[in-house]
């Protein structure tokens, strides 16, 4: 497998590919559904990329609402800037993009580290952010708790210079898929041979894979430096929109018991599901149940509008 170029993150399906300009950067986003529609923000972890939520786009644009899935900053098809991958930045971006779309404000739904930033956003940039789903991510208070070790060690390692990305990048990024199946449910179908290829892929077009480990660094390195410590006490605040919840109860990365969001950090309405048969990747691993769970929580944060009608492309 030779290393891809960004035109082949660019997937074809039943939604359209674009760049939108936000926060200082240029951001690719893959969409299904109309634009007047309620827009719903989907946000990848690590180490994969916009097409995470191949199985969520369609099915949620056919449900009546906006569905666009973004590349991260540093990743995919987005812009691979030399900074801007702490929180602060990054939930600007995510407000941005979704202003840049011509909406108000969106439910953010994010994976992993894309949950990190999504809860980050909710306080950062409350005024976007009409509710938040977090998958496999708990609340950013709690990811250095002992529960965590698993995630600890990881990280440790990415504070490392050099040798991680070269390890991400040998022998065509077999680490990645390695970390995809470490991560998930033993035994299950994920990766697929398709999966492992494109993940693997995304992350050979550098420097994705040093913009990557930048959030892991930042968020390692910063506990003891001003910019740590205000995010910190940022997040204390309460989150006062709807929150739900999704965690694989064989979490290979981050542990489930740890995963419980502690009442002080969210006043809103906040639902817990724990799927008790997928790891770390459960949008991926049971896109079914999944897709349910969501297209049931969704009703309640969003605007009203109407189902596609029969025939209606999304």
């Amino acid at each position: 497998m030779s290393p891809a170029g960004v035109s082949d993150l660019l997937v074809d399906g039943p939604w359209s590919h674009s760049l939108v300009a936000a926060n200082g950067a240029r951001f690719h986003v893959a969409e299904c559904g109309t634009a007047d529609a309620p827009l719903v923000l989907f946000l990848h972890g690590f180490p994969e990329f916009w097409w995470a939520w191949r199985h969520q786009l369609p099915v949620v644009a056919a449900a009546g609402y906006r569905a666009v899935a973004m590349d991260l900053r540093g990743y995919g098809a987005s812009d691979k800037t030399p900074r801007g991958y702490d929180p602060f930045t990054v939930s600007a971006d995510v407000s941005g993009v979704i202003r840049s779309l011509g909406a108000s404000d969106a439910v953010v739904v994010g994976h992993g580290w894309g949950g990190f930033v999504a809860w980050s956003a909710a306080v950062l940039a409350p005024r976007q952010v009409r509710a938040v789903a977090a998958v496999a991510a708990p609340h950013p208070l709690m990811l250095l708790t002992s529960g965590q070790l698993r995630a600890a060690v990881q990280m440790g390692w990415f504070q490392l210079p050099i040798l991680p990305e070269r390890r991400l990048l040998a022998h065509d990024g077999i680490h990645i898929e390695q970390l995809l199946r470490a991560w998930s449910a033993a035994g299950g179908d994920f990766p697929d041979a398709e999966a492992s290829r494109r993940y693997r892929a995304a992350l050979q077009v550098w420097p994705a894979p040093h913009c990557a480990l930048e959030y892991h660094r930042w968020f390692v390195r910063s506990r003891l430096r001003s910019d740590g410590r205000r995010y910190s006490t940022r997040m204390r605040e309460p989150i006062g929109v709807p929150v739900l919840q999704i965690h694989g109860g064989l979490d290979g990365a981050v542990a489930p018991a740890a995963s419980v969001t502690p009442a002080q950090y969210v006043t809103g309405p906040l639902r817990y599901e724990l799927l008790t048969t997928v790891g770390h990747f459960p949008h991926e691993e049971a896109p079914e149940q999944f897709n349910q769970l969501l297209l049931d929580w969704l009703p309640g944060v969003s605007p009203t509008t109407p189902l596609a009608t029969e025939g209606d492309t999304p």
